[in-house]
């Protein structure tokens, strides 16, 4: 009997030395890539391959393609032969985690779904391939899972002074405690910064029995101030925030932990937590705050120094200004520089400045083009491509001139421009826009060489219009903690694809090319590809573990679980290797069903290793399944000696891994994709004739080869009739 259309989902390329191509299938003309036909074919031959049926009417053993999802649906002569030939299919991208995994974490199955449906009707099932890869991941989503915790900086200064606790004396500061005292610790701070760390008494049950008190902050009483700080403890604990200078210096708060209720105090844990409380009910031009701290005994608590903030909501916003001398009240040019047209630039005489004691002052001694004298600034970073910058300033010179206004890559020089500014004899306010058109724009400029005059600017402000913060707190997470995220990732993934296939898929390629070519696990996987993520990275040797024990829970109990790899037949060691490893997770209690083989192979393999090859799986003794078989001829255009070739190694290899692998370990062979039309091979062997089919889907010598091996002999023999 035939095995009825079982359709696997595969990537859609794995090169012979290298891996799995990455690549989506975007099918289009591609102008390099010749045509390949099989005109070269000995006419007898060629009648006696038209004479051949189907490929699975030869074998009663599962035959499998590799197909891409939009090819099938969209193409019907492609989508006849994969039908008409095969008994199951893997789809090389769409079933990927890169596809099916969207920017939130969710799963979008309908285009999957749609194709399911279309092929389950044709009587094709579906493998399914990979649950578990390197590549083809959204590794943006899983990458933002594990990236650092950004606490953004107090939007406005800090009314409170901290240096008493930055430099760990607690000058200004009150501290009164009955426990083993109040000190700073350095490293114990988020991202190992400082703390203030607070110990409880055996007997604390008193909230001010342990108190830390701020200085005097100068507010002004009309205003709104918010506070802010990151607390932990070293086990439950609780808190609350007392005042000295309100009307109510005790105020209950709906707590962000309370549920609900009204409280006096907050409760802390062993993670960081942010407690804020906003109040404007001051009785005078300034206020103290106190962390009480001692209801509980024996606790230890950390209060992060750099998170402590005290800021004016109602203050005007001060803008973040990229340029960090803009007013020149240093007396010095700073980081300004300047040339050309011998000019020279100087800081003005004490007073000269607008409203303010000094601005900058240049001198250009000769008109010419307005590049010839320039003054620039670099900026610390690359500005944002596509951000409107904002250019304030004061200026004025001795004679009426036009200025010019840039950003530019100091390297190539090009540059984005802002309108023509106007300069007159008298202080003239300027506001106008600049927009970088590219992410290289570090330096800005002035271009001052039109006008031999002198030119004095004042209150340069260059800005995004973000208000100015403090700088951000950033808090890498451990490596335990990216481990438990990532496999916490791993099993989401897994589970939903297995449970929402589980009446469609009931054999899965589980974890995908986990092996070196040293016949070592792999423990991490570095790449420039986008799509790239290396789960053995974080979760170590057992990540395959993780996925056997996922795909197994959450699927049916008598799915075939695969572990599937590439260059098997060309490297033992890694054979051995890939099989030592099925026995380590086995031994750490998994059932691991099968082994696939890739073989992306060409007519020059060695023969030899194939043997070996299949012998050594076969002492496995697990299910044998060639996964990707596709045969390289080494040209886009092959000659008929290069296909009667290819025909030999596709017999070669279907006879060797039915005569060393036992009929019960034989689950089946896949030819990797059908045809060598170009739509297939815009990013796989686009150079190259590797398939059963050539370009214009009509059979090739190979398909003789396959054809003859699947039957165990020359079928063509039993032909009767004169071939015309």
């Amino acid at each position: 009997m035939n095995f009825k259309k079982i359709l696997s989902i595969v990537v859609l390329a794995i090169s012979i030395l290298t891996s799995c191509d990455d690549q989506i299938m975007e099918w289009g003309k591609d102008p390099s890539h010749g045509e390949i036909t099989s005109a070269e074919l000995p006419l007898k031959l060629a009648e006696a391959i038209s004479r051949y049926k189907a490929l699975n009417t030869y074998t009663d053993m599962r035959l499998g393609v590799g197909i891409g999802m939009d090819l099938y649906v969209n193409n019907e002569t492609y989508r006849n032969i994969a039908n008409s030939n095969f008994d199951e299919a893997t789809v090389g991208y769409a079933m990927k985690h890169a596809v099916m995994v969207q920017s939130d974490g969710s799963l979008d199955f309908e285009p999957v779904d749609n194709f399911m449906t279309e092929i389950s009707a044709a009587g094709l099932t579906v493998y399914g391939h990979t649950l578990l890869w390197h590549q083809n991941q959204n590794a943006s989503y899983l990458n933002s899972l594990i990236a650092p915790t950004v606490i953004p900086g107090s939007a406005g200064s800090n009314s409170l002074d901290l240096t008493g606790l930055k430099n760990g004396s607690l000058s200004g500061w009150g501290a009164w405690n009955s426990g083993e005292g109040i000190t700073i610790e350095n490293g114990s701070g988020l991202a190992d910064g400082q703390a203030v760390k607070l110990i409880s008494s055996s007997s604390s049950s008193d909230p001010w029995s342990l108190q830390l008190q701020t200085p005097d902050i100068i507010v002004d009483s009309s205003h709104t101030y918010e506070i802010s700080f990151y607390i932990k403890s070293d086990k439950a604990g609780e808190g609350r925030i007392s005042f000295d200078g309100l009307e109510n210096n005790y105020p209950w708060k709906d707590w962000y932990n309370t549920g609900g209720s009204w409280t006096e105090s907050f409760a802390t844990n062993s993670e960081w937590q942010q407690v804020k409380i906003t109040v404007n009910d001051f009785t005078g031009t300034t206020f103290k705050f106190n962390f009480d701290l001692g209801y509980l005994p024996d606790v230890t608590y950390y209060i992060d120094v750099n998170t402590i903030t005290v800021v004016d909501n109602d203050a005007e916003p001060t803008v973040n200004n990229l340029i960090t001398n803009g007013d020149f009240e240093d007396g010095t040019l700073g980081s300004w520089s300047g040339w050309g047209n011998s000019s020279t630039r100087v800081v003005s005489a004490e007073g000269s400045g607008y409203n303010s004691s000094y601005c900058m002052t240049i001198t250009n001694p000769s008109s010419t083009d307005s590049w010839s004298c320039q003054q620039a600034y670099d900026f610390d970073a690359a500005l944002t491509q596509d951000q409107a910058y904002t250019l304030t300033m004061w200026i004025k010179a001795d004679n009426a001139c036009t200025i010019q206004a840039l950003v530019q890559n100091p390297t190539s020089y090009a540059a984005d421009y802002s309108s023509s500014i106007s300069v007159g004899t008298t202080w003239t306010y300027v506001e106008l826009t600049i927009t970088p058109t590219t992410t290289d724009r570090t330096r800005f400029l002035f271009n001052l060489g039109s006008t031999a005059t002198t030119y004095y600017i004042d209150d340069i402000v260059f800005t995004d219009g973000k208000a100015a913060s403090s700088d951000p707190v950033i808090i890498e997470k451990t490596d335990e903690e990216k481990a438990e995220i990532i496999k916490a990732a791993m099993e989401d993934w897994i589970s939903q694809m297995v449970s929402h296939y589980k009446d469609k898929i009931t054999a899965w390629d589980v974890l995908n090319e986990p092996m070196e070519s040293s016949g070592e696990v792999r423990t991490d996987y570095e790449s420039d590809d986008s799509d790239a993520f290396p789960w053995m990275k974080y979760l170590g040797k057992d990540y395959g573990l993780y996925a056997f024990q996922f795909a197994r829970k959450y699927g049916n109990a008598n799915d075939l679980l695969f572990i599937n790899d590439y260059n098997l037949e060309y490297n033992l060691t890694k054979c051995q290797g890939l099989i030592d490893y099925v026995k380590y997770l086995e031994n750490k209690g998994v059932t691991i069903d099968g082994i696939g083989t890739q073989m992306h192979i060409s007519i020059e393999s060695d023969t030899t290793n194939i043997k070996k090859m299949f012998e050594l799986l076969a002492g496995s003794g697990k299910q044998i399944k060639v996964s990707e078989l596709d045969l390289q001829v080494n040209t886009k255009s092959p000659t008929s000696e290069q296909l009667a070739q290819q025909y030999d190694m596709y017999r070669f290899v279907i006879d060797m891994y039915k005569k060393y692998i036992p009929e019960a370990q034989q689950y089946g062979i896949t030819i990797w994709g059908i045809s060598d039309n170009e739509k297939e091979h815009k990013y796989w062997l686009p150079d190259d004739a590797p398939n059963l089919w050539d370009a214009n889907y009509a059979r090739k010598h190979a398909y003789k080869g396959v054809a003859d091996g699947l039957a165990g002999y020359d079928v063509s023999s039993e032909f009767t009739g004169e071939l015309q």
